[in-house]
């Protein structure tokens, strides 16, 4: 008699190797005999939230990747020549344009940009100009000079097509390839003259994307180099939008249509998907990077902003999740402060046994772990936020126990004391994004326990954001100002929130009740390790981890030491955590995440 198996065939397949990752795969669940694991493939397709830019503007334009951008030009009340460089955590200022401008295009890296076109006070403007990091030098003209124009290619192989001729409407089709040097013309145009529209992709493979010409347009259009054809219609007309990636990859986003708009789509070469919205409806942004890493920078809601926001579309697979043992930290701490990431992180304060509270700073590399300058003030079960070179520690307490306002500030050599501390003296709670946009939430309050106390901080001051949902000491957090993330602590230790800039919102569960994990990553992809058992805590610490995707925990690998108190930081992808209970720890373990080499990207449509 045949088995059931042989007829009906396993409920999940039973493979001696991982099938090909791409959309036939996405949602499959299938069991590796040779490495014995259970797998999946799920897609996380999420906007969130990165340093604000330094000037507020609109209509600017943008070059590079999502972890190494330009912003350049734009326009507030006049036109600007500011650039600025984005590192994947702030902006800082970079040498100005020779031309101020508004409306142009750019195309290139950080290091190697090109920007063209753009309006002036008096008309239109064919002003070439290349980057090379720190200045801005002059080159070749554009043939026709035009605002409104999108761009595509590189600093030796630019691509200017479409846009407008002040003043009044004069809508182009106009095409020029740029060498390095010089334009030249091509004689076939777009197929449809508009301006506002946005482009992607090289010199010899581009995509003009929507725009306007008396109306929206959704037209996109494909170029090989010498030629423009008709490409997939997006499915919301608008102009004034973003877009990065490859002619058969590329992400749009922002814009206008019959108001601002947040939509975002994604193209495969011939057919556009909607994705999730950005956060902040927009028009006029910058674009930098990937389908699958962009990055949009300021533009306009009612006022013009600095906003940032970072799109990720990347597949994750739970079961290639790692642990590994990493370089021991000089000094044996718990309730230390941990930011940055795996091979650039840093470790403020903590709890000596026997010594109490100290001002010890390390910096780690993903190999060993260094000196840094010392706290000016010494604090354990202390909260952190930002980068090793930029990073924010805040609260705690002191030897004696006795909770602190202080607030101090890392340029990566020295601490500074913030001369405004928090508005509550707060130990044994959570941080979480940058140096100048940071989150402090939860914790223990002297004579009042557990607090749901949410606090922002500008750079300088600190102010009341909304209170967490459920009240709670010795919890753990990630994520940014505007986009937070609470989990675990004590007395609810399953309970999960997710910050809008707002307000917290109770989401699903974890699965574990534990406090006082390390946590680190974003608010759609994080991770929780370690930790002690609620209510009843044993002897030992947990070596529980689970990975949370924006909508469900899932457990993942366990940790190698049962630790709690051991903070940690970097991303769904690579991070670490460091120290912990019992007795205070100098061990470091590394952690290696789902994240395989496949992304929306690379996806096919088999």
């Amino acid at each position: 008699m045949a088995n059931y198996s042989d007829i009906r065939g396993y409920r999940v397949k039973y493979l001696a190797s991982d099938p090909t990752l791409n959309t036939s795969t996405e949602g499959q669940v299938w069991y590796n005999s040779t490495e014995g694991v259970l797998k999946s493939l799920v897609q996380i397709k999420a906007w969130s939230a990165g340093s604000n830019m330094n000037t507020a503007r609109r209509s600017l334009a943008g070059a590079g990747t999502q972890t190494a951008a330009l912003a350049f030009g734009g326009i507030t009340t006049v036109r600007l020549a500011n650039t600025e460089e984005y590192s994947g955590y702030t902006w800082a200022a970079g040498g100005n344009l020779n031309t101020a401008r508004a409306e142009l295009a750019g195309a290139g890296t950080q290091t190697a940009g090109l920007a063209f076109g753009g309006s002036l006070y008096v008309g239109p403007s064919n002003a070439t100009e290349l980057y090379n990091g720190s200045t801005w030098t002059s080159s070749g003209n554009l043939g026709t000079a035009r605002s409104g124009l999108a761009g595509a290619g590189t600093q030796t192989a630019g691509l200017a097509f479409g846009g407008n001729v002040l003043p009044g409407v004069s809508l182009q089709s106009a095409t020029e390839e740029f060498n390095g040097s010089a334009w030249t013309a091509n004689p076939t145009g777009l197929n449809t003259a508009r301006r506002y529209l946005a482009g992607s992709g090289i010199q010899t493979a581009a995509l003009a994307i929507a725009g306007k010409t008396t109306v929206n347009t959704n037209a996109t259009e494909e170029y090989d180099g010498s030629t423009w054809t008709s490409g997939g219609n997006l499915g919301t007309a608008r102009y004034l939008l973003g877009g990065a990636g490859t002619q058969t990859s590329t992400v749009a986003f922002g814009g206008y249509s019959t108001a601002n708009t947040g939509v975002t789509e994604e193209y495969d070469g011939s057919v556009w998907t909607n994705s999730t919205s950005m956060t902040t409806a927009r028009n006029g942004v910058a674009s930098a990077g990937i389908r699958s890493a962009a990055l949009a920078s300021g533009g306009r809601t009612t006022v013009d902003v600095a906003v940032t926001e970072e799109y990720d579309s990347t597949i994750y697979t739970p079961a290639t999740s790692a642990w590994a043992s990493g370089g021991n930290s000089a000094t044996s701490t718990r309730g230390r402060a941990f930011t940055g990431t795996l091979t650039a992180g840093l470790g403020a304060g903590g709890y000596i046994d026997p010594g109490g509270a100290t001002t010890a700073t390390e910096e780690y590399d993903g190999n060993s772990w260094t000196a840094g300058g010392t706290l000016n003030t010494a604090a354990q079960q202390v909260a952190g936020a930002g980068t090793q070179t930029a990073s924010l520690k805040f609260g705690g307490a002191n030897a004696s126990n006795v909770e602190l306002t202080a607030t101090e500030l890392y340029n990566g050599t020295s601490w500074t004391s913030n001369p405004t501390g928090l508005p509550v003296a707060t130990q044994d709670f959570a941080g979480a994004g940058t140096q100048t946009a940071a989150l402090g939430f939860g914790g223990y309050v002297a004579g009042s326990g557990a607090t749901a106390a949410t606090y922002e901080f500008n750079g300088s001051t600190w102010t009341s954001g909304g209170n967490l949902n459920t009240a709670r000491q010795a919890l753990a957090g990630c994520g940014t100002q505007t986009a937070g993330l609470a989990f675990s602590g004590t007395p609810s230790p399953t309970a999960t929130e997710e910050y809008n800039g707002t307000s917290w919102t109770s989401v699903n569960s974890s699965n574990s009740d534990l406090y006082n994990r390390g946590g680190f990553g974003i608010q759609t992809a994080a991770v929780a390790a370690g930790g002690i058992n609620q209510p009843s805590p044993g002897p030992g610490g947990s070596t529980a981890t689970e990975t949370y995707d924006g909508t469900n925990w899932s457990t993942d690998k366990p940790r190698t030491n049962a630790k709690w108190d051991s903070n940690g930081a970097g991303t769904l992808a690579a991070g670490f955590v460091n120290g912990g209970n019992p007795g205070g720890s100098n061990t470091t373990e590394e952690w290696t995440g789902g994240l395989t080499t496949a992304t929306a990207s690379t996806l096919t449509t088999s």
